[in-house]
């Protein structure tokens, strides 16, 4: 999964947001800045697998939900990220 993915995903598992609030929420939380194109690219590939879903709204910003299987598809990633920082918190460490 690539990182913008992972970011959108774990921004929406606090609830539903627009892209500008997505944006704000990650640069805050990582300190990375998603540019628009980036962001909605990535909006697109996460609806078309069905991972979110706008909502519907009469404001010109549209928010996004994620999905019961965008949930799934992040919880499976953050543990395997874990397996990894955990085998690499056991490694020896080298000067």
């Amino acid at each position: 999964m690539a990182e913008p993915t992972l970011l959108i995903l774990a921004s929406l598992a606090e609830g539903e947001k627009h892209g500008y609030a997505m944006m704000e929420d990650i640069r805050e939380a990582v300190g990375v800045r998603l540019g628009p194109g980036t962001l909605y690219g990535a909006i697109t590939r996460l609806e078309q697998r069905g991972w979110i879903r706008a909502m519907e709204t009469e404001d010109r910003r549209r928010p996004y939900r994620l999905t019961a299987e965008g949930r799934r598809a992040l919880q499976s990633q953050l543990a395997g990220l874990e397996k990894v920082l955990k085998a690499g918190m056991r490694r020896p460490r080298t000067s």
